[in-house]
């Protein structure tokens, strides 16, 4: 799972970033982590790809462990003070109520909608034909780890450092010690025009990775065969 959660990282930055003409330099650190530990810690709690209760589990735990890190952030934020919070001035605590709300609506609706209908559905269909496109083995149904559970000290060391990592490159990014960040002249104006070229670009690279592998695995068994013959 490791690979997969930061390549979905990685590819959030290039097609929600980048194609859009922006950029938030450090800060953008803190969603990259954020986002890589939540969706790893999902993918490890997989035992079974085509047990849909365990996937359905996952992926809400993926979304709300997400979730949870960004509004803790924004929380510590606003009472360090590197962020003014202008809903309520001067009521610090009041952040507590606004990001609790923002939890729940990402977790039971944007999560529910977006996370767990289409992972249930798609990751069970998908189990072993995927893999092969991309030159993998299928992941062994029932697999154990070796420590026994999905849920290491190993990985809640690292995560709570990462988290910690997550923190400081926010704070820093507000505090004006940000670096890396752009912005191209117009990209504000023709947003949904770099949107559409986004998802474009995306199905482009997608569809050319498939064929390609497509091409090499028919290869690889007409090799096969003939070696047989």
């Amino acid at each position: 799972p490791l690979y997969a959660a930061v390549g979905a990282a990685v590819g959030e930055v290039i097609f929600g970033e980048l194609m859009l003409g922006q950029f938030g330099g450090l800060g953008e650190l803190e969603k990259f982590i954020t986002f890589s530990l939540a969706m790893y810690t999902a993918g490890r709690m997989v035992s079974d790809p085509k047990n849909r209760r365990q996937v359905g589990v996952a992926a809400i735990t993926g979304v709300a462990i997400h979730q949870f890190f960004s509004s803790i952030i924004d929380i510590v934020k606003v009472w360090v003070g590197v962020e003014e919070l202008e809903a309520v001035k001067g009521l610090a605590e009041s952040i507590v109520v606004i990001e609790g709300v923002g939890f729940l609506n990402d977790v039971l609706f944007s999560g529910i909608l977006f996370a767990l209908i289409p992972t249930m559905y798609l990751v069970p269909r998908l189990y072993g034909k995927i893999e092969p496109l991309l030159g993998m083995k299928p992941r062994e149904r029932n697999m154990k780890y070796a420590t026994g559970a999905w849920l290491s000290p190993k990985l809640v060391i690292a995560g709570t450092f990462l988290v910690m990592v997550a923190v400081g490159s926010e704070l820093l990014s507000e505090s004006g010690w940000n670096f890396g960040d752009f912005e191209l002249a117009g990209a504000e104006s023709n947003e949904k025009t770099l949107i559409w070229l986004s998802m474009l670009v995306a199905a482009v690279v997608a569809a050319t990775a498939i064929i390609a592998l497509l091409r090499r695995s028919a290869r690889k068994r007409q090799e096969a065969g003939q070696a047989d013959a």
